[in-house]
């Protein structure tokens, strides 16, 4: 027998509606999944739930919706443009794309991150009465040796209020018992250290920011001023592509009193992040290459160039526990 009467808000359609912003490979097309199993098998709600990918690369932005309604039938199927939650897997997403766009007046905002509240609420420019949830998922991700979407599936139930907890785990678990029966325990704990962790924030009705409409995109491109068909216009290249959202949680940091220069860190990164530079020797006065640090807006947080240094001049650390001198790029 379904529930009745226990959504919060819903909108004109009788729908109460969640978008996750997230970053390809941080699993929120898996706690999509989860969350509308949880909330439409475990909790007698309707719903849908899908995921807007663009390109489906690792390390993209991607996007994920669930939608729940206490109504017998689902009409709608498009993406969610006014939400009642928005979810920011990355904070890296803020300074890239409109993340807060369309949110609703009084809605919940969850983020990924390490810092208070107070500063996400001046990053974001969070309009005055939304709440704010902070958990640090990768923090715990790391620590649980889990992906970060199971601690934030915990945030999302605190700030929802009205989601099962339980009935989350029970999918957690029924979503990984096959393939990765090991991960099941590590998740369950992630999940309630991410319920348990939030900062909490209920920002003032002050109108120091403005809610932001939504704007569907319109192409810039038509008929009478399309490029030429098959005419690149904009070659590829990797000068302006932005990298350092992929990492998920350990990041490479170089250590310069330990290093020999002998270059097998640059032979092993695949995005030619190592930086080497001709220098003379004072021992010897011959001109030779000499490692000079990391270009970390090019770096994805592989950490083959620490697996294969021989003196740990090189060391995987979690990021937000780094310095952030010591990630300044050197070029």
């Amino acid at each position: 027998m379904r529930n009745t009467k226990i959504l919060p808000r819903v909108n004109k359609y009788g729908f109460y509606e969640i978008r996750m912003e997230s970053i390809g490979g941080f699993g929120a097309n898996v706690a999509g999944k989860i969350l509308a199993q949880a909330a439409i098998v475990g909790m007698g709600l309707n719903g849908a739930n899908f995921s807007s990918y663009g390109s489906e690369k690792m390390g993209t932005p991607m996007k994920t919706y669930v939608r729940l309604t206490e109504e017998d039938t689902v009409r709608i199927n498009s993406p969610v443009t006014e939400p009642h939650l928005v979810v920011i897997f990355h904070t890296n997403l803020i300074q890239m794309l409109p993340v807060l766009e369309g949110i609703q007046e009084n809605g919940k905002l969850v983020v990924n991150t390490n810092k208070p509240p107070e500063e996400i609420r001046e990053e974001a420019k969070v309009p005055g009465g939304i709440t704010i949830y902070c958990v640090d998922a990768f923090k715990i991700a790391v620590e649980e040796k889990v992906r970060i979407n199971t601690p934030l599936l915990g945030a999302i139930c605190r700030a929802t209020e009205f989601i099962d907890g339980e009935q989350v785990k029970y999918y957690i678990t029924k979503m990984f018992e096959k393939k990765y029966p090991h991960t099941i325990e590590p998740n369950r704990k992630a999940f309630d250290r991410g319920f348990n962790e939030v900062s909490i924030m209920e920002v003032p009705d002050d109108n120091k920011y403005p809610f932001v409409e939504y704007k569907p995109y319109v192409s810039p491109l038509g008929y009478e001023n399309a490029p030429i068909g098959g005419a690149i216009t904009d070659f590829g290249n990797a000068y302006i592509k932005d990298l350092s959202g992929s990492r998920a949680g350990y990041v490479a940091v170089y250590y310069p009193e330990k290093c020999i220069h002998c270059g097998f860190c640059s032979f092993a990164c695949p995005d030619f992040c190592i930086i080497f530079k001709e220098e003379t020797d004072p021992k010897t006065g011959k001109k030779l290459m000499f490692m000079k640090g990391i270009d970390y807006k090019h770096c994805k947080g592989c950490l083959r160039c620490v697996e294969v240094c021989p003196t740990e001049a090189l060391r995987a650390e979690i990021e937000a526990e780094v310095s952030p001198e010591k990630l300044k790029s050197v070029v």
